[in-house]
Order: C-alpha cells, then structure tokens, then sequence
C-alpha cells in the first residue's frame, strides 16, 4: 500500500467524521435538532422531519459528496486502471467516518447516504454497484415491502452486498461488504425501539 492509498483512506474517512446533520442543526436553529427523535440519528430523514426542507436537502447533499468526492478523486488519480486491494478502503472509509466520526467522540448515523456516495463516486468506471443497492432498496420498498425501515435497510444491504459480490471487482465488493457490515452492525446495536416487521408483496392487499 503506497503513501497515496493511506492519504485518501485517512481523508475519506475525516471526511465522512463531518456530521452535517449537526452542522446544519447548529447553523441554522444554534441546536442539534436530530436529538428531538426518537432514534437520535444524525441523517437526512431526521433532519427533514425536525430540521425542514432546506436543512434535510443539504444534508443529504453533503451526505452523499463526503463520500463520493474522495473515491472519485482516488479513481482519477489512478491513470492506468489499476485498482489495488486499497480502493476497498478507501471506499469503506467515509461510510465508517460518518459512523464512527472522530470529531464526535464515535458516535455517529447510519451512512445510507454516505454508502451511496461513495458507490456514485465510482462512476464512470464502475457503475453497477450503485444501480445494486438503489435496486435493492426498491424492491424492497415497492415489490416486496418490508416495514419499517429499519428491517427493509437491512434487507437491502444484505441482498446487495451478495449481488455486488459476482457482479463487481473484488475490490470494489470487498469495499462495499465492508461498509455493509459496519451499517448492518449500527442498525443492530441501535437502542432505537423497532417494530414488528411486516413483509408485504405489491400483489397482495
């Protein structure tokens, strides 16, 4: 691994530490609105709900740059196509930042924006990872619907992780099987009350 992949991982991983949840709850209302909810998730649902349009829409904007800006740099750094086993890294990074954030003593969100950033940052050269997960999430969401959320998130990423797994490189897989365990493990450490899960199909009513 060369000086350049330990930069980028370092810097992804600052860079998804930038809870902008908070950022924007203190800028615009001088408080963290996110810990009025019931999940104290510092994401972009719970900053639409508590924090209005504008805070949630740059949230979830920020969101999905922090991880697309350092894996699309990285990749364009990489003239000759030759992706190493540290694109895995440097991929997962800001996924576990924004989890684990460094500038909020480890106590971070879920990183379902941040995930996608990061898959959107390997456009153009690898775009199927993204199509997975967004595919995922709507099946689950309108073919097979499971409720809540929570159930339906963890559905999605498992489904995907196993997809991305043949029909990615493996760096890229290994990438994203490491930020799916690290979300899925959030989710089941949540103290957040969940509901019964209900898996509904479209067809049936």
């Amino acid at each position: 691994m060369q000086a350049r992949d330990v930069l980028f991982i370092l810097l992804g991983y600052l860079s998804g530490s930038v809870l902008f949840a908070r950022v924007f709850g203190r800028l615009f209302y001088g408080r963290d609105v996110t810990a009025q909810s019931e999940d104290k998730n510092p994401g972009t649902s719970n900053m639409f709900k508590y924090g209005g349009f504008l805070c949630g829409v740059l949230t979830l904007l920020c969101d999905i740059a922090k991880g697309l800006l350092p894996v699309h740099i990285y990749l364009k750094g990489e003239d000759d196509g030759d992706f190493g086993i540290a694109l895995a890294l440097v991929i997962a990074a800001p996924v576990v930042g924004h989890i684990l954030p460094v500038f909020f003593r480890f106590r971070g969100g879920k990183a379902i924006a941040v995930t996608f950033g990061t898959l959107l940052g390997l456009f153009p050269v690898f775009l199927t990872p993204a199509l997975v997960l967004a595919a995922a999430f709507i099946f689950f969401s309108v073919v097979l619907k499971i409720s809540p959320h929570y159930y339906r998130t963890v559905a999605a990423y498992g489904v995907a992780a196993a997809a991305i797994f043949f029909l990615a490189p493996k760096q890229v897989a290994v990438g994203f099987l490491i930020s799916a365990v690290t979300v899925v493990v959030k989710l089941l450490r949540s103290t957040e009350e969940k509901e019964s899960i209900e898996v509904k199909a479209a067809w049936k009513h």
